[in-house]
């Protein structure tokens, strides 16, 4: 008998208990100080792992500390200083647009919407979210490869593509917790619910998991017998 809306959110909430024990810890992993300087790094994490970016952000943000720094910036040289959090040269002209538009539509500053996000140059509705939810506080669901993994295997979502996850998860998780839930489902991600071998046996909420494909706990080896 399929689950039902409500016995998904039931299960939704024990999940997040049970996460919350778990990684008490759970935060976003990028290092930021301003809304700009997020923008900036969650553009470059598209693709790269967040300690990459982490290594990067440092130099680059005592270079670039606004808006008119970022738009002024010269391609070839901004993409040398970005160039190891791979598609530099993408990258580089979604943050020098980035910024133009910002300068342009909303005086340098980062709008608090995902509209107005997303209407700027290489931002998507994942980049969107991770900022309004870690500059703003305003709830937002942020779908990454961890959770867009993690969902799918809870059976909390199922599609095709992150925009349909975050619709489908925005139904199942109550708003407040929209930007928590996201860092939950990446501590898992990243430290149990892997994507090659995940450790089911040691998952906290393992009995919750519908997903067919856990893992067994490794067999200790026999004793030889002598």
């Amino acid at each position: 008998m399929p689950e039902t809306a409500a016995a998904r959110r039931a299960r939704a909430r024990k999940i997040v208990r049970l996460l919350e024990r778990a990684y008490p810890d759970a935060t976003i992993a990028l290092r930021f100080e301003t809304p700009l300087q997020l923008l900036v790094a969650t553009i470059l994490a598209a693709q790269c792992t967040d300690e990459r970016v982490n290594r990067v952000t440092p130099a680059l943000f005592q270079t670039y500390r606004s808006a008119v720094d970022f738009a002024r910036a010269a391609p070839a040289t901004l993409e040398d200083e970005i160039r190891s959090t791979g598609f530099f040269r993408a990258k580089t002209r979604s943050i020098i647009g980035m910024a133009r538009a910002l300068l342009e539509r909303h005086g340098g500053e980062v709008p608090r919407t995902l509209e107005e996000l997303t209407a700027l140059p290489g931002v998507g509705r994942k980049t969107a979210n991770v900022v309004l939810g870690n500059a703003f506080g305003i709830p937002g669901i942020a779908v990454d490869t961890h959770v867009f993994r993690v969902s799918q295997r809870l059976g909390l979502a199922k599609a095709a593509g992150p925009d349909r996850a975050e619709a489908q998860l925005a139904g199942v998780v109550p708003r407040p917790q929209w930007t928590r839930f996201c860092h939950l489902l990446q501590a898992h991600g990243r430290r149990v619910c892997v994507a090659r071998t995940p450790a089911c046996p040691a998952c906290p909420v393992r009995a919750l998991c519908p997903w067919p494909g856990k893992t067994a706990a490794a067999r200790r080896p026999r004793a030889p017998r002598g």
